[in-house]
């Protein structure tokens, strides 16, 4: 297993090109996951440049909500748009980055960053930067079987950098990320949030961000 790397500095991290004022609204939404009914009437909203963080117990439907947005699961009553609406579907308009990192380990890190460029949409000559501003330039052409759970995390998170979408939707992404790189991802965050990009994260600890507002689920 590699030892973690020194990370870069954090003013060598690319910012996203500037996004329209685009609006997330979450209205009337009832969802239900096998026979239980999660939550009922919930509704909020997020703007360009605003991230909200969504809160709870275990089992409150955290997940379940973060996936409906992202398309991938139904919801039973209710509307969730990205606005304005386009022709293009908001699982496109999105990044979803949840619990599993979708990590090919007989893949190197490059070649499992370009698939994720070509599917997503992205360049592929976005990946030796997205690389390198997770830290992880060093390691592109080494299988990602070697990597330690926080390398995983971060080659992850740098899908966020090699296509660029309005909408982060991500569930725990703090997770297996030391100090140092739970900090370069904040700063990520920020650099996003600038450009008029939009977060909606489920977390059980804080992102970091000053202006993040919360949802809670009981």
């Amino acid at each position: 297993m590699q030892h973690e790397r020194p990370l870069p500095d954090r003013a060598t991290i690319p910012a996203d090109p500037p996004f329209g004022a685009a609006r997330l609204v979450v209205e009337g939404v009832r969802l239900v996951r096998g026979e239980r009914g999660l939550f009922e009437e919930l509704s909020f909203a997020v703007a360009a440049g605003e991230a909200r963080q969504v809160t709870g117990p275990n089992g409150a439907g955290k997940t379940s909500l973060l996936r409906a947005v992202a398309a991938l699961q139904a919801i039973e009553a209710g509307r969730i748009a990205l606005e304005p609406e386009e022709e293009t579907p908001l699982a496109e308009r999105a990044h979803f980055i949840g619990h599993l990192d979708a990590v090919k380990p007989a893949l190197t890190l490059a070649e499992n960053l370009a698939f994720w460029a070509a599917m997503l949409g992205g360049a592929s000559g976005e990946t030796e930067p997205a690389l390198a501003a997770l830290g992880l330039a060093d390691l592109a052409d080494l299988p990602a079987a070697i990597l330690s759970a926080g390398q995983r995390r971060r080659l992850a998170l740098a899908r966020l950098i090699v296509a660029a979408r309005p909408l982060w939707i991500l569930d725990e992404p703090m997770t297996a990320l030391d100090k140092a790189s739970a900090a370069l991802f904040t700063t990520l965050m920020e650099r996003h949030l600038k450009a008029g990009g939009l977060i909606l994260a489920a977390t059980h600890g804080p992102l970091g961000l000053a202006a993040a507002t919360e949802t809670r689920l009981a």
